[in-house]
């Protein structure tokens, strides 16, 4: 009986290791390959050489290269070994027509939290919705609010 448990915690032991996971994704030291790029010189074959292929380009604007780096490691056991961001990094490039690199922007992790979104927001314009629409959403707002009383935005 001893030695069937004392061989399932060895068992149990072994397969534990000290070294952290870290899950990878995007382009590795991003920071540090950013650094060789020089605006007004560095070129589309010389970025993608040195990046590789972006991660996103721009929907609206072909010449507008983005490129993501991200590190995530999960935390210690008494936490419930939830993932922690450790490495957050964007690179934005903008190129223009001859191919030419214009303007490149970083954003790492203490960047991005300082970054003001607006409030705004945009008013959807479309014709008059339909009668089964305009049904639904009064039953909705009757269901949610059934005295009336809530103000409606």
């Amino acid at each position: 009986m001893n030695k069937k448990i004392l061989i399932i915690l060895l068992i149990f032991i072994s397969n534990c290791t000290l070294n952290k996971v870290v899950n990878h994704h995007g382009v590795h030291f991003l920071e540090k390959k950013q650094d060789k790029l020089v605006l007004n010189l560095t070129n589309k074959n010389d970025i993608l050489s040195i990046l590789g292929p972006p991660s996103t380009e721009s929907t609206f604007d072909n010449n507008l290269w983005i490129y993501i780096e991200r590190k995530e490691t999960k935390t210690s056991m008494a936490t419930f070994g939830r993932k922690k961001l450790t490495l957050n990094n964007v690179l934005v490039l903008e190129i223009n027509n001859m191919g030419i690199l214009v303007s490149k922007e970083f954003f790492d992790k203490e960047k991005m939290n300082k970054v003001q979104f607006t409030k705004n927001k945009t008013k959807v314009l479309t014709q008059k919705e339909s009668f089964l629409y305009e049904f639904l959403q009064s039953l909705r707002h009757k269901i949610n609010d059934p005295l009336g009383t809530k103000k409606i935005k």
